[in-house]
Parts: C-alpha cells; structure tokens; sequence
C-alpha cells in the first residue's frame, strides 16, 4: 500500500513530495479542519495556522490521532498546535530550514542599530555635516538559545568581528560554535550584551523570561531582539523598560498575539521596531522545507526515524 500524506502546504510543495520515486501519495488536508486527515493519512504535513491555534486547549476530537503515523511540523516550533496533536506516534518539525533567514534578520537589525545609514543620508549640499555612526565590531552579542538559530546568529557575528556571548538550556553533547562563550545564565549573557538575541522555543518554562527582573540587569543602551516567540518576552515588562531607559531599543519580530490588538502600544513607540513574524522568510526557503521533508518522508518509507523529532514534554 502506498504511504498517504495529507499536507496543509502549498499545491507545487506537495506536487514535489508525489514526485518522490516511492510514489506517495499525497493529499490535501481538509481546509479549515487539517486534522479530519487523521482518518485516511499515515503522515500529516502540518503549518501554524489559526485552524491550529483555535484549537489549543480544546479536548482533542474523538478521531486523534486515528491511522496517523506521524506528524511533521513545517516550522520549528510546535507551541501553535494543540496538545493532542502531539500524541501522534511521531512528531518532527522543520528545524533549521528558515535559520540562515532568521540569523540575516538578526544582522541587518543590528546593523540598522549601529549604521542607520537611511537616517544618515543627506539630499542637498546644506545637510552636508558629520554624522557619528555606532560600531558593530567590537559589541556583545548576546544569544539566548543555541539551537539552529543561535548558532547560525553567532556564526555570523563572531565573523563580522562581535564578540559572542551565549546559554543554551542543554549542553551534553552539544557543539559550540567557534568563537562563541558559553555563560552559565540568561542572566550573565543580559548583563553582557550590547544585542540580546532571543532564539528560545516558547514552552512554560520559557514564558515571561524576560521579566521586569531580567530587563533590570540589562547592559545600559542594549538592544533587544526576538525571533522566537511573542510569549517569551513579558512585553508590558518591556514597554516599562524601554520607557525606564533599562533598554535602548527593542526589534521584534514576534508578539504575544499575533496580531496584537489595534491601538497596543508597542505599534507606535519610538524605541520599538516590529515587524509582523517575517524573518523566517519563508517563501523564499520552501525549497528547503521541501529538501528536508522530502529526504524525511524516504527514510521513513523504509523504516527508518526522519530528523528533528519532537518530545512533546519538553516542547521541541
């Protein structure tokens, strides 16, 4: 019997899983009801989507996880899903497919920072006049979370001459990117760092991390940049710490919703740049994401464990 995928991604993306030389066979999940495929799939190809969202807390329906096998996450993160999708035999996700997307994001935020060259730029001979640029080599970059993004932000930085200061939550038999100091606390690497990078999955235990508490032993000027998930950052804490001067500015790519209410201040502060969850950049990466699942779906065919799988305990 030929392996059934049903998949909530885009109608070439799916096109490229059918041409696979095993010929699975691949479907379309329901629209608006992803996990009815629970019944007729073996695998379930699934992206954050507000089907998924609207869903988390509600008990799981009486199909889950019926024939599936396993379910792959496009994203690296699994916090948009319920908890009984994660029941599935097996739960992977798409890690590091949008990381060198996301670490550029982190570039060109501290470069924006520390060479705002639009805010330099002059347009007759009378603005002719010095203006100081900040430095980025020689700063602290900070980076909270060392997995595929962490890593691929302090490969970066430690190249383009920051020094790069780093936690990660497990270290057995991790590898630690060259020219990279492991500290032993987000509160050391804070303390530190001229641009805090947050990279962290979001989970409980990484909700409202970064708190009043934490922001108070922030590097007088430092930078705040969020990648990862809206939930991390207590952004009433944060607004208060950007107005208290306890941060310079903050780039965030992600809040807590999304998208936040009309008229939430974090749209219009001075000291806040937002972006509405962009930095994966994701179009422009599907062939990655389709590389990944592609070779996932064949090891899987023959009996073998595809990459990046889930513990859904710990929440990545």
């Amino acid at each position: 019997m030929s392996l059934v995928v049903a998949s909530q991604l885009e109608p070439e993306f799916n096109a490229g899983l059918a041409a696979l030389p095993f010929a699975p066979k691949v479907v379309p999940a329901p629209a608006g009801e992803p996990w009815l495929a629970a019944g007729e799939a073996d695998v379930l190809v699934v992206r954050p989507s507000p089907e998924w969202r609207r869903l988390r807390g509600a008990p799981a329906p009486a199909s889950s996880p019926g024939r599936l096998r396993w379910v792959c996450s496009a994203s690296a993160g699994i916090d948009s899903y319920p908890s009984w999708l994660l029941d599935a035999p097996l739960v992977t996700c798409g890690r590091g497919t949008a990381s060198d997307e996301i670490a550029d994001y982190v570039i060109a935020a501290i470069y924006l920072r520390a060479k705002d060259l639009g805010a330099a730029a002059i347009h007759s001979a009378a603005d002719w006049r010095f203006v100081p640029l900040g430095r980025f080599a020689g700063a602290t970059v900070g980076v909270v979370g060392l997995g595929a993004i962490g890593q691929a932000v302090a490969h970066r930085a430690a190249a383009l001459g920051a020094r790069v200061v780093a936690v990660r939550r497990g270290s057995a038999g991790a590898i630690t990117p060259e020219g990279v100091e492991l500290l032993g606390s987000v509160e050391a690497v804070v303390a530190q760092a001229d641009h805090i990078v947050v990279s962290l999955p979001a989970t409980q235990d990484t909700r409202h991390l970064f708190d009043r508490a934490l922001f108070a032993r922030a590097k007088p000027g430092a930078h705040l940049i969020n990648v990862a998930r809206g939930s991390i950052v207590d952004q009433t804490a944060l607004i208060d710490a950007l107005d208290a001067g306890l941060l310079d500015f903050a780039t965030l790519d992600v809040t807590d919703p999304e998208p936040l209410p009309a008229g939430h201040p974090l749209y219009l502060h001075p000291r806040v740049r937002l972006t509405p969850h962009i930095s994966s950049n994701y179009q422009a990466v599907r062939h990655r994401l389709l590389d990944k699942v592609s070779q996932d779906l064949t090891r899987f065919a023959r009996g073998e464990v595809p990459s990046d799988v889930v513990d859904p305990a710990r929440g990545y």
